[in-house]
């Protein structure tokens, strides 16, 4: 056992401490801005598609069909090699930011535009009749509750993203799977290199997936995530509990 244990690990992994640390920063980056900026195109997009002017869902149709069914190892290329052929050239964390970007937000379009269709109409005319605007039922009533029901996709798409940076080593974009490939160019030991990295990525990932889900399930609850909604339900259950109180009260003293 021990002979084994010594014929498979024998890379001086604190020599490369430095550099996964800073290719494990890279990866982090890489998955914040990207998710990030594909919500907030995949939002813009989810609402062309509901829009009612036939053009604006037009595009919105044809942008997520199209980058729904391209491969993002493609989309990658397309970004950093094909758009430098074009003379617009990229650096990599912009092109590979990029690329995800316009990937993953076709896929949540897709998951906020069921989660804005699945709200009640009802909820709408419940807006309008307390005067309320376009835009203040859409912000105060509409987006909120298709925000719960999109949160199980979102999730999911958030863990994928994160997976998904490891395809940036084909334009050595300096992220875990780069600096992997580096160190196996280095020591000759891809079987354990490989095994290391493949255990990071877990170490990121399921820790990940299990926090996505406990929040899942505390916002299925109907538990308020923020501090100024916590406040309100509390203050509303103490003026609740006064009201009981005075009722008690009363009926006590009649």
């Amino acid at each position: 056992m021990h002979d084994m244990s010594s014929a498979v690990f024998q890379v001086p992994w604190s020599d490369y401490r430095p550099d996964l640390l800073d290719a494990l920063g890279r990866t982090v980056s890489y998955t914040v801005v990207s998710f990030v900026g594909a919500v907030v195109l995949g939002l813009a997009v989810a609402l062309l598609r509901l829009s009612r002017a036939w053009p604006a869902r037009a595009v919105a149709a044809v942008y997520t069909e199209v980058f729904k069914n391209v491969p993002l190892l493609a989309i990658i290329f397309l970004t950093y090699f094909g758009l430098a052929s074009a003379g617009i050239r990229l650096d990599v964390f912009t092109a590979g930011c990029l690329s995800l970007v316009v990937f993953y937000a076709a896929y949540l379009s897709e998951i906020f535009r069921s989660a804005i269709s699945g709200v009640h109409a009802g909820q709408t005319e419940a807006g309008e009749a307390l005067g309320l605007g376009r835009v203040g039922i859409f912000g105060h009533i509409i987006l909120p509750q298709a925000l719960r029901q999109a949160l199980p996709g979102t999730n999911t798409m958030l863990v994928d993203l994160l997976k998904s940076t490891s395809l940036l080593v084909t334009v050595s974009a300096a992220e875990l799977m780069s600096e992997g490939r580096l160190i196996t160019s280095a020591t000759f030991r891809a079987l354990e290199v490989y095994l290391v990295i493949s255990a990071v990525y877990f170490a990121l990932c399921y820790p990940l997936s299990q926090l996505l889900l406990l929040l899942e399930r505390k916002v299925r609850a109907g538990v308020p995530l923020s501090p100024w909604r916590r406040r309100r339900v509390r203050a509303a259950r103490a003026l609740l509990a006064g009201d009981a109180g005075r009722d008690v009260r009363v009926k006590e003293a009649a």
